[in-house]
Order: structure tokens, then sequence, then C-alpha cells
């Protein structure tokens, strides 16, 4: 379990932890010989709550914000499995394969809402922010002078259409990926949001490579890495596939370098790296659902 992981982490870290959050001692010691009767289901919840006892008054404002944007996309992500369930036209063209894995996907993205809002607590911004008045435009139609949804977007048959909706979540996490990537310089020095952060950003890789492999599934031309600039087929998102296809890092070139027969490929150059996102190019990419 990636929680208990964690604990044991910030324990051997911060040796003080346990006792920052006295009287619950008992409760972490409990969790992490496995003796504890939390359900499953509650844990991303009960340890935020732990983590925002024990540090929140410690929280940098760069580390907040950093953190209340991270939020702004789980609950875009979260939102958008859920509107995914709720929709019998994509649900009847899911295989039964595809549902438990976008099931899956939507329990985590919306246990990373939780966690998150745990660990801001009042600094947490609101959904009702985001979109208008809260509700999100997937059809990426959301007009940011007025700030409606439209629900005419490129991606109009989003929620009636299972082939759509696999390639805008493909382009979702994705996106989350490179953000959370981009995202992590400023969390250095605030150690135990940097693990948190560190801890989403694996699993939103494990949901691309496993909404790509769903999409290879159907017959697309893809891997479950990004290969050059943009390999999603749909041109409405090459802005966030921008720079992916980079084949220099730290000042060496890739291609140059021998490979298993001769020198790297251009392709493998690019599918070995994935490159960050700074949060003001992907607030300008998620702005069209409505994120603000």
């Amino acid at each position: 379990m990636e929680l208990l992981n964690l604990i044991e982490k910030i324990d051997q870290a911060d040796p003080e932890f346990k006792d920052r959050i006295s009287p619950r001692r008992d409760a972490i010691k409990n969790m992490t010989s496995f003796g504890s009767k939390v359900a499953i289901a509650a844990l991303p919840v009960f340890f935020a709550s732990l983590l925002k006892k024990a540090y929140g008054q410690t929280l940098s404002t760069t580390t907040v914000a950093t953190l209340n944007f991270a939020l702004k996309l789980e609950y875009l992500e979260a939102a958008f499995y859920n509107a995914g369930a709720a929709s019998t036209a994509v649900q009847a063209g899911l295989s039964a394969t595809e549902k438990n894995y976008l099931t899956q996907i939507q329990a985590h993205e919306n246990a990373h809402v939780k966690f998150l809002q745990g660990v801001l607590g009042t600094s947490a911004v609101a959904q009702t922010t985001q979109g208008q008045n809260g509700a999100y435009d997937f059809t990426g139609g959301f007009n940011t002078t007025t700030n409606t949804v439209t629900n005419a977007g490129p991606f109009a048959d989003v929620l009636t259409n299972s082939a759509t909706f696999l390639k805008v979540a493909c382009a979702f996490e994705d996106t989350g990926v490179r953000a959370y990537k981009g995202a992590a310089p400023s969390l250095l020095g605030q150690q135990v949001p940097l693990t948190a952060a560190l801890n989403i950003h694996s699993v939103e890789a494990r949901h691309a490579s496993a909404v790509r492999q769903l999409l290879f599934g159907r017959g697309i031309t893809i891997k479950p890495w990004i290969t050059g600039a943009n390999d999603t087929g749909i041109t409405q998102v090459n802005g966030n596939y921008a720079g992916e296809d980079a084949t220099v890092q730290g000042g060496v070139t890739i291609t140059s370098l021998p490979g298993v027969s001769g020198s790297v490929s251009t392709n493998a150059a690019t599918e070995s790296f994935d490159q960050p996102l700074d949060s003001t190019t992907v607030a300008g990419l998620v702005a069209i659902f409505g994120v603000r």
C-alpha cells in the first residue's frame, strides 16, 4: 500500500512525526503494522487529516498554490470519469475490461481529490469556482471570456461516444503526468507534500499507460508511452504534447548514443524521457474544459 509506505518514509525522515499527530500515535502504529480496522476506502481521507494536523501550519504560500492547482486538475479528472460512469451511452460502448479499468481510475481520481482537500484544509480551492458554477465542458468548448459551458467544442460527442471518451481520457492523463512533473520543483523543501505529489504522479502515469493500452486494444496505433510530439492522432491536443519530441536531455543528444542496433532511434529517444509542463502552460491547455 502506497499510503502505508509513505507513512513509514515520513517517520524515517521526521522522527517527531508521530509526536506531531499525538494523540493519534497509536493509530499510526496500528496502520503501519496492518492492525487497523480502518476501511481501505477511507485511508486517503484519514491520512490527509493526519498530514494536515502534522504539517498543515507549515505549508508555504507556494506549496499551497501548487497543491491547489493539482486539486483543480484532480477535480476535472474526477468529474470527467464520474460523468463517463453516469453516461449510459458511454457505458454501452465499453467492453467489460474497459469498464473495469475506468472504474478503477475513477476511484483513484476521487481519492486524489479527497486527499488534497484534506491536506489543504480550509485553504483548498472549492470545485464550485471551476467551470460554470462547478460544471465542466468536457467537449473542450468552454467560453473563457464569459465563463460559460457551450458543450460545442471539438469533442462534442465525448459523453455519447466511448471512443471519444477514451481519447479525451488519454489526453487528460498524459497532461496530468507532465503537470505533476512540472510542479515538483515548487515543492522542494516541503518533503511531505513533495512525496505525496510524487506518489500521485506515479499513479497518474499508470493511468496514462492503461488508457493507452485500451486504445491499442481498439486497433489504434499507440504505445503505452508517448512517441514524438503527439502520437494520439488527435490534432486538437497537439499543445498537450509540445516538447515531447525532444531528443536532447541534460545537454546530451540521445540519438548520438549507441543503441541496441546502431545509434538510439529518434522514436526511442523521445519515448525514453517525459517532459514536464509548467503550471501556466497547463492552465492554458485545460481552460477549454473549464479549469480556472
